[in-house]
């Protein structure tokens, strides 16, 4: 049981536009908005909120995913509080006081204004304890909701759940039955519900509560009590921050003042979609006549096989050896000038991964016996290349710890991709740094895990700027953390199952947009259709129960509902010959071209909501709550979302199905495909919605209702 000994008496401290009270008789602290009087956070009654402990911490990685193993060796039990004062400057007010166990620790507290909207909360211990966990209880409201934690694909309202906050392969089905059973038992690649590339130690709540780890160590977060939050931090020293906002886009907006927020993507993207193919100059060339034929409108062309593809056992990969591929794109300089002279750009691929590539003919450079040469991989302890296995192949991770590495690699980039005169690339991967690997400047793996992926970023963004193509140049991210945003220029959501499902599929997709955008990351997108088939590639038929390829209905939905994020691009997905693509038949190929035009005609709003991304941080696609906060309905949607605030999208995710039921806030929304318009006092309507024909409604009232009425005008033309 935890006792507290704390000073008796009653204690206001004023610091900034805030101010903490320590209530002797309640044994409590609290940190209030002086001018609103609202609670920010605050400790619970008669009880100690930091704890301490000693754990072996074991984490085990198979393809990107990370097994946690813990041992207890020592807890504290008990803290007392034996001052509370000003420290160097009124902004800053300093507890102290002893954390008890089989051993006395001396702790120190810090809480510090950082502007109008931020505190900041510091916790260190006694440098000769031998603790590595520091964990912090607080309290919040028994009947609210708690959003938020990144990319979360599977739940929005985490309330009730533990979880820990690391980046990692999210997983093969995540929950879908028998699928992620056979996918962990034989291969440890079927995940969780709560496993994300691009997760943050980050939440907001219903009630207006908002709290973030600056810590890039593994944390885990216990919000399975309802009236306690209890957070485990993997360090001796504990940094957090807790934000003020009057509603939940002010917080948002101070949340992302700390995290950083996403540039404008540059303006060819307006253009229309991104297609994501493979085979060559001649598909390219054969696929554009196709589109062209069928009136698409296109952004450009996502060549992700640039550097040659390869059979492996999840089906078509890539060569990790980041140089254009000339016999399979000949001509790449007339490819691009194709391009060019019709407003399309050509995007290509790259990871922090290398491969050896020795055996390969018509190789000009193996960057992997360059970055093993030079110094420039993750080792092992016994000083040996730490060789990572992805699907049925190892490569070897780029040490970003090491200077030259990184001004290496920015070379690549600027010689191999840039001066191909390419206009972006999807930035893979990131988050597989395992625990047990050894880093040329001596970081521990255990906090240099979750920086991995930000540090990829930024190096990426690097790269771009000294090249001079700031804001011509779009990359996009799946992996991430706090942080990741001041420097990507676009996020994607990874890999989902081709499938209708919640826990990995076109729901979760709905979910992850939603989560995301509440935690900073307002520029984000998927594949539409989702990604992963999971039937052998070698078997030509589909396994009842556990194979899943995409089929022409699930596509469908995905290019509906993806018409109204920030990016529309296509991904021929693991296995292009199983799936069905957006140019396989005429039916297919009529629906995604006329929506293709729908995200190019709605281009003027989403520049906006684009604009507002950089100077406020708020998403693209919008939890209802975002928009409507005091609206009680709205806490409770889950596949319904905005589109900025002035266009509600409800996808049908379901199959064979037609009619999808709607919530509408109070006021008059028109209907933007065909259909009834709604005059609502806050209500639910079913509604028809067939396919090429989503529920999608325009707020009367917007400053864009014109551009949204000459789209309802020409919709199916």
């Amino acid at each position: 049981m935890i006792q507290l000994t704390p000073p008796s008496n009653n204690s206001q401290f004023r610091f900034g536009d805030f101010e903490l009270h320590w209530d002797g008789e309640r044994q409590q602290l609290t940190l209030f908005h002086f001018e609103t009087k609202q609670t920010l956070w605050s400790t619970i009654p008669q009880q100690g909120w930091i704890r301490a402990s000693h754990k072996e911490d074991t984490f085990d990685e198979s393809r990107g995913y990370f097994f946690l193993k813990q041992q207890s060796l020592g807890s504290t039990s008990a803290q007392t509080v034996d001052s509370i004062e000003y420290g160097d400057t009124q902004d800053q007010v300093v507890l102290s006081g002893y954390l008890q166990g089989s051993s006395k620790y001396q702790y120190r507290m810090l809480v510090s204004a950082m502007d109008d909207k931020q505190i900041q909360l510091r916790v260190e211990l006694d440098d000769s304890s031998n603790l590595n966990h520091i964990q912090l209880c607080f309290s919040t409201a028994p009947d609210n909701q708690i959003f938020g934690f990144g990319e979360q694909l599977t739940y929005l309202n985490l309330k009730g759940r533990s979880f820990l906050v690391l980046s990692q392969e999210p997983g093969i089905g995540r929950g879908v039955q028998p699928l992620t059973w056979m996918m962990n038992t034989f291969f440890k690649a079927g995940g969780g519900w709560n496993c994300s590339n691009a997760p943050a130690p980050y939440f907001l709540t219903s009630d207006g509560q908002a709290f973030c780890l600056e810590n890039d160590e593994p944390s885990f977060f216990d919000l399975s009590e309802s009236t306690t939050v209890d957070v485990d931090v993997f360090s001796n020293v504990l940094t957090a921050r807790v934000f003020f906002g009057r509603n939940p886009k002010e917080i948002v907006e101070g949340y992302t003042r700390y995290c950083g927020r996403m540039a404008e993507p540059p303006k060819w993207l307006d253009n229309g979609a991104v297609i994501g193919m493979q085979g060559g100059t001649d598909a390219v060339l054969n696929t554009l006549g196709r589109l062209q034929s069928a009136k698409a409108a296109i952004a450009g062309f996502w060549l992700q096989d640039w550097v040659g593809a390869r059979t492996t056992s999840i089906g078509k990969q890539l060569w990790w050896n980041w140089e254009l591929d000339e016999n399979r794109y000949p001509n790449w300089e007339g490819l691009l000038q194709t391009l060019h002279q019709q407003s399309m750009v050509a995007l290509t691929y790259l990871n922090p991964f290398v491969v050896d590539v020795s055996e390969r003919e018509g190789v000009r450079r193996n960057l992997y016996r360059e970055a093993i040469d030079k110094g420039y991989v993750i080792k092992r302890q016994d000083g040996s290349v730490y060789q990572i296995m992805n699907t049925s192949f190892s490569a070897a991770l780029l040490d970003l710890t090491v200077a030259d590495c990184r001004v290496w690699i920015k070379e690549v980039m600027k010689e191999k991709l840039l001066k191909l005169n390419v206009h972006g690339w999807m930035a893979d991967f990131g988050e597989a740094l395992p625990f047990d690997a050894v880093l040329s400047d001596g970081s521990d793996p255990l906090t240099y895990h979750n920086r991995y992926p930000v540090e990829w970023a930024k190096l990426n963004r690097e790269a771009i700027q000294e090249a001079g193509k700031e804001g011509e140049i779009l990359f996009f991210n799946r992996a991430g953390y706090t942080g990741s945003t001041r420097h990507s220029t676009m996020f994607w959501m990874g890999d989902q199952l081709t499938s209708w499902s919640q826990y990995d599929g076109i729901k979760g997709a709905v979910i992850g947009l939603m989560s995301s955008g509440l935690s900073g990351i307002s520029l984000n997108h998927g594949d539409i259709g989702g990604y992963i088939s999971t039937n052998p590639p070698k078997i030509p038929f589909n396994i009842p129960f556990i194979g899943y390829a995409r089929k022409p209905e699930l596509l469908k939905r995905w290019i509906e509902m993806y018409a109204f994020t920030a990016m529309f691009r296509t991904h021929e997905g693991n296995q292009p010959t199983r799936h069905i693509q957006v140019d396989s038949n005429e039916d297919v190929l009529k629906q995604f071209a006329f929506f293709s035009r729908v995200y190019k005609e709605l281009a003027p709003y989403r520049r906006g909501l684009f604009r507002e991304a950089a100077e406020q941080g708020l998403p693209v696609v919008r939890h209802p709550w975002l928009v409507y906060p005091n609206d009680p309905e709205s806490l409770s949607l889950r596949w319904q979302f905005y589109m900025g605030d002035d266009v509600l999208v409800a996808p049908v995710l379901d199959p064979k199905t037609s009619v999808v039921s709607v919530y509408f806030p109070k006021g008059t929304w028109k209907r933007l495909s065909i259909g009834e318009d709604v005059e609502s006092d806050g209500e639910w309507r079913e509604v028809d919605a067939p396919l090429g024909n989503p529920a999608v409604y325009f707020a009367s009232q917007s400053e864009y209702a014109e551009l949204f009425e000459g789209i309802k005008n020409r919709w199916g033309q």
